[in-house]
């Protein structure tokens, strides 16, 4: 076969695989908002601004060692409980925290399966996407979120989200922090042409981990900023309604080199 025709038609098979990961169009202006860590101030502060503003979220909680147990700086299973009552998304972040590329399958499978149990002891949903700690990522952490049914996992990199060439399982985000705005807004701006833009947001404030703090004020005014220009704001789990997650699995490849915008 000519080569030229070869690659047209690895193209437009290519093209059709592509089509078929998207449920419906992307919207522009969609925003997926993630908060991590369990910090109490995603239960004092960030859940009620939530529901102020109309806007779903999804909490990834861990036990985060070595001081969970001070609930002047994290939330209880109780309170997660409440936020899972509340409507918002409940993810796995693992138990203690762990970086997924220093555990073996089995360490990753109990970290996992810890928050899973904890989740269905509280009648919360079982989670069905994950976030990794500290945003290190592994061929093995895949296969383990694959086994156990996951349909997204949340990574770092700050950049886009573009459903049709990031795998579901290395969905890359950006970072708010206390000094970063100008980034954060510079980021919203690119939530078209069928690109997502996921935030992960920590403490607000962290007390615990200043590095990634998000003042509450900052997040007021984001949240503002959304509201004011009409972004649709959802969970990770509502990107069901746009994507296809067992198509994308068969056509996009993981792709562990770090990517830029």
């Amino acid at each position: 076969m000519n080569k030229l025709i070869l690659n047209i038609l690895l193209a437009i098979t290519s093209q059709t695989s592509f089509s078929q990961i998207l449920k419906q169009p992307i919207p522009d202006k969609l925003v997926v908002l993630t908060f991590d860590d369990a910090p109490i101030t995603h239960f004092t502060f960030v859940a009620p601004l939530l529901k102020q503003y109309h806007f779903n979220a999804t909490f990834y909680v861990c036990e985060f060692p070595p001081n969970y147990a001070d609930t002047t700086k994290y939330m209880t299973w109780k309170q997660i409980q409440r936020l899972s009552k509340m409507g918002f998304e409940i993810g796995n972040h693992t138990k203690n925290h762990k970086h997924v590329n220093k555990l073996s399958k089995q360490q990753l499978i109990d970290e996992m399966s810890y928050i899973e149990n904890k989740c269905d002891s509280l009648n919360i949903p079982k989670p069905v996407t994950f976030a990794y700690p500290g945003y290190d990522t592994s061929p093995a952490a895949i296969e383990v979120l694959k086994e156990k049914g996951y349909v997204f996992a949340r990574a770092g990199e700050d950049r886009p989200y573009n459903p049709t060439t990031d795998h579901p399982y290395l969905i890359p985000s950006y970072t708010t922090r206390s000094n970063n705005k100008a980034q954060i807004m510079d980021a919203l701006a690119k939530a078209k042409d069928g690109k997502i833009i996921v935030l992960t947001i920590h403490g607000v404030p962290d007390y615990e981990h200043d590095w990634v703090t998000t003042p509450p004020e900052m997040l007021k005014e984001y949240f503002e900023y959304l509201k004011n220009n009409h972004y649709k704001v959802i969970s990770m789990r509502d990107l069901l309604k746009y994507i296809n997650v067992e198509e994308a699995l068969k056509v996009i490849q993981p792709n562990f080199k770090k990517k830029t915008t």
